[in-house]
C-alpha cells in the first residue's frame, strides 16, 4: 500500500517523552530552590519567593504544547516550512544589537510583554533545521568541498557574524560545534573539515589580535585573559578572577556524599553567582550531595543517549542530520556548562538545558525535542513495518 505523504503512522518514543519531562520538572524544582532566597528579599522581584519559578513554568507549560504540536507534524514538513522561521529569526538577530536591553556587556535580550526574549537561542534551532536541509539537499554533492562544505560556512559564518554584534562568543563556539557534528552526520570528507577547523582556528586568533589592537588596554585583557584561566587555580585569586568558581566548588564540598538536603545550600544566599541559572548544578550538588548527582546525571546522559539512538536510527538523512544536530546542541551546552561549575574548563556563561532558568532556552529546548519526537515517531513506524529491524 502507498505510504501518504507525511503521514505519521509510528508512535512517539515514550522514553524520551518522559526522560525530558522528568528533566523539566526538576528543574523548576531546582530553579524555586535556587531562587526562592534571593527573589524573596528583593523589591526588584517583588518580595515573591514563586517570582522565578512561576515565569519558568509559564514557558515550561509553552514549550510542552509547543512540543506535543511539533510531534504530531511529519518533520519532513519543517523542510518547506523553516524558512520562515529562519527568515524571522535572522531579523530579530539583526536587530538586537541596536534595540536590545544591555546586560553583562552584551545586547542580547529583547523586551517583550515583561520578558526577555533572547534570539540567539531560537538560532540555535534555526541553523540546525537550515542545515539539515541544505546537507539532505546535497546528498552525495555534500562530500565535494565548493558545492557541499562552502555553503555551509557561509550560513553558519553569517549566523555568527550577526550574534558577535551582540556580542556572544560562547554562543558562536556552540553553533560552530553543532554545526561540525551535523556535517559529520551528514557524511562529509573529514578531510575537509579538518582542514578546514585548523583555517577557522587561525582565524579565530587573527580576531583576537585585531581586538587587541583596536582596544590595547592591556589591563582590561590581562584581565580577561585571567578569568579564562582561573579554572586551573580558582583559589588563587577567591576574591577576583576565581571568585565564581570558588564558590561552586564550595558548594559541591559542601554537599558531600549525600548532601545538605533540599533547600538547605548555603552558597545560592548571594554567594553563588546566578545560582538559578549558571551555576544550578552547584545548587544540585550541595542539596543533593554526590549521589543526587550522579542520579542526575545518569538520567541526563540516558535523555542524551536515547536521542542519539532516534537520531541514528531515521531511515533518512534530513532526519538523521537535524536530530543529531538537536542532541548534539543540548550535550555540547550540557557538557560546557556541567564542566565549568566544576571546574574542569572556563566558565562561559552557558546554562544547562531543561534545568537552569530561562524562558527562550527552556522553549526552544522542548520544540526540539518535539522536532526529535517527531523523527522517531517515522523510525517506530520503519520498526513496526519491518519487525526485524528492531
Amino acid at each position: 500500500m502507498k505510504k501518504t505523504q507525511g503521514a505519521i503512522r509510528g508512535r512517539p518514543d515514550f522514553l524520551l517523552l518522559i526522560l525530558t519531562l522528568l528533566l523539566v520538572g526538576f528543574g523548576l524544582v531546582m530553579v524555586f530552590s535556587a531562587s526562592s532566597n534571593i527573589a524573596v528579599v528583593s523589591d526588584n522581584y517583588n518580595r515573591d519567593a514563586f517570582y522565578f519559578v512561576k515565569r519558568q513554568l509559564l514557558f515550561a507549560t509553552a514549550g510542552t504544547i509547543v512540543l506535543f504540536i511539533l510531534m504530531n507534524f511529519h518533520y519532513e514538513k519543517f523542510k518547506k516550512w523553516f524558512i520562515f522561521y529562519f527568515i524571522g529569526v535572522v531579523f530579530l538577530l539583526a536587530i538586537v544589537p541596536f534595540v536590545g536591553k544591555e546586560i553583562n556587556g552584551a545586547r542580547s535580550w529583547l523586551g517583550f510583554a515583561g520578558f526577555g526574549i533572547q534570539p540567539t537561542e531560537f538560532a540555535k534551532l534555526a541553523i540546525i533545521l537550515y542545515l539539515g536541509r541544505l546537507i539532505s539537499k546535497k546528498g552525495e554533492k555534500f562530500r565535494d568541498f565548493k558545492k557541499g562544505l562552502v555553503p555551509v560556512i557561509i550560513i553558519v559564518g553569517f549566523i555568527c557574524g550577526l550574534i558577535m554584534l551582540q556580542p556572544d562568543l560562547g554562543s558562536c563556539m556552540i553553533l560552530a560545534m553543532c554545526a561540525g557534528i551535523m556535517i559529520v552526520a551528514g557524511g562529509s570528507n573529514l578531510k575537509h573539515l579538518f582542514f578546514t577547523g585548523i583555517a577557522l582556528s587561525i582565524i579565530v586568533a587573527l580576531m583576537v589580535a585585531v581586538s587587541l589592537a583596536a582596544d590595547p588596554d592591556l589591563v582590561k585583557w590581562g584581565y580577561r585573559i585571567a578569568r579564562f584561566t582561573s579554572f586551573m587555580n580558582p583559589l588563587d585569586d577567591m576574591l577576583g578572577t576565581g571568585y565564581h568558581l570558588s564558590h561552586s566548588l564550595f558548594a559541591l564540598g559542601h554537599g558531600g556524599f549525600t548532601g545538605a538536603g533540599f533547600g538547605h545550600g548555603v552558597q545560592k544566599l548571594h554567594y553563588l553567582p546566578y545560582p538559578y541559572n549558571d551555576f544550578i548544578f552547584a545548587v544540585i550538588g550541595e542539596e543533593f550531595g554526590f549521589i543526587g548527582s550522579l542520579l542526575f546525571l545518569v538520567c541526563y546522559v540516558a535523555f542524551i543517549w536515547r536521542g542519539l539512538l532516534v537520531a541514528m536510527r531515521c531511515p533518512d538523512t534530513y532526519g538523521t542530520v537535524v536530530g543529531s544536530g538537536i542532541i548534539g546542541l543540548i550535550s555540547i551546552q550540557a557538557f560546557i556548562n556541567i564542566g565549568g561549575v566544576s571546574g574542569l574548563m572556563p566558565i562561559t556563561g552557558v546554562t544547562l538545558p531543561f534545568i537552569s532558568y530561562g524562558g527562550s532556552s527552556l522553549l526552544v529546548s522542548l520544540a526540539s525535542i518535539g522536532i526529535l519526537l517527531s523523527i522517531s515517531r517515522e523510525t517506530n513506524s520503519k520498526e513496526t513495518a519491518n519487525p526485524r529491524t528492531r
